[in-house]
């Protein structure tokens, strides 16, 4: 068997990590060991900044309806809890976004 000389793939791969950490300050842009070692930090971080997300804008809804609930003279809690026992079945999003944008609507649910 004949011998595989790995240096154009090797090279090419280190081109393609440090491609990736471009955006990074210093030798973490430069040089492959650490530009690996930003990566893989960065990876972990998008990961788990995508659920993080989710709780924050959920946190931005329940906001925006206490606000709105409480110019009513209700909270979030008991509005929320009126809602579901009248069966008016209304997400947390639809909501957030009517206590913004039609809050006479809003208060109409009340």
């Amino acid at each position: 068997m004949t011998r595989v000389r790995r240096g154009s793939t090797t090279r090419e791969h280190h081109n393609n990590i440090i491609k990736t950490a471009s955006g990074s300050v210093g030798a973490h842009s430069r040089l492959f060991r650490t530009a690996n070692q930003q990566r893989a930090k960065a990876f972990f971080h998008v990961y788990k900044d995508r659920r993080i997300k989710k709780r924050q804008i959920r946190r931005l809804w329940i906001t925006r309806i206490n606000a709105a609930a409480r110019r009513n003279g209700t909270n979030h809690s008991n509005f929320i809890n009126y809602l579901y026992n009248n069966q008016i079945y209304l997400n947390r999003k639809a909501l957030g976004q009517m206590a913004i944008l039609d809050t006479e609507g809003f208060s109409a649910l009340l």
